[in-house]
């Protein structure tokens, strides 16, 4: 985590259920936060908030899966936040969350990317320099899709909002499944076996064949 003498930053935090990951991003010009999938247990995420005494403006679900919304009610309890999700109208701002969908956060802004393919209202956050993914991109990995409908969706998710960022950009998953808990774009676009894939039926093979993949490759 960067230092006060910074302006914003990302803090990652283990919240249990699946080796879920919940975020706060904060600009400490403006002292104000935005808590991303706070779930299943978002007790260390408020005590983080009360002792750098920040402001929630803002609490995302990047998809509706309960362990990602299971900590909603106590932050809404704890901090009057109403959750956002795709679709959804922020009551602060009244700015819908929609696809390009660019909200204040103190002296900077965030854009919301629709990225349909493990559910239909997941969406990731491009904030900066990084982008929270939720499940739909981890380190070396991808989201669960049950279809290959879902497949396709997911793809086109990954190459036409995802992979247009720049190499550079920090990517913070929705879980810790991968070697490492953080990555980059860059670094995915080199090494994640399904963003390697050439097209359409390559990444749906992948998908299909994803435990004996993993075995022959001797992925976790």
């Amino acid at each position: 985590m960067e230092k006060k003498g910074t302006t914003f930053f990302i803090r990652q935090f283990q919240t249990g259920g699946d080796r879920n990951f919940g975020y706060l991003a904060a600009d400490y010009l403006g002292m104000e936060a935005l808590v991303v999938d706070p779930s299943p247990s978002p007790e260390d995420i408020l005590e983080f908030v009360r002792d750098e005494d920040f402001v929630i403006k803002y609490l995302f679900n990047t998809h509706s899966h309960f362990d990602h919304v299971g900590g909603n009610e106590m932050m809404e309890t704890v901090t009057g936040n109403l959750p956002l999700t795709f679709g959804s109208e922020d009551p602060s701002t009244g700015l819908k969350v929609t696809d390009g969908a660019r909200l204040p956060l103190g002296g900077l802004e965030f854009t919301v990317l629709h990225t349909p393919g493990h559910t239909p209202d997941s969406i990731c956050l491009h904030l900066g320099e990084a982008v929270i993914t939720g499940d739909t991109l981890f380190v070396g990995k991808v989201g669960r899709t049950d279809s290959a409908p879902q497949a396709e969706e997911m793809y086109h998710s990954l190459h036409d909002k995802l992979l247009t960022l720049p190499d550079e950009t920090r990517v913070f998953p929705g879980h810790d499944y991968g070697a490492s808990p953080v990555s980059t774009i860059g670094r995915e676009r080199r090494e994640n076996p399904f963003l390697l894939q050439p097209d359409i039926p390559s990444f749906i093979h992948l998908k299909e064949n994803w435990a004996e993949y993993k075995k022959k490759h001797g992925i976790k």
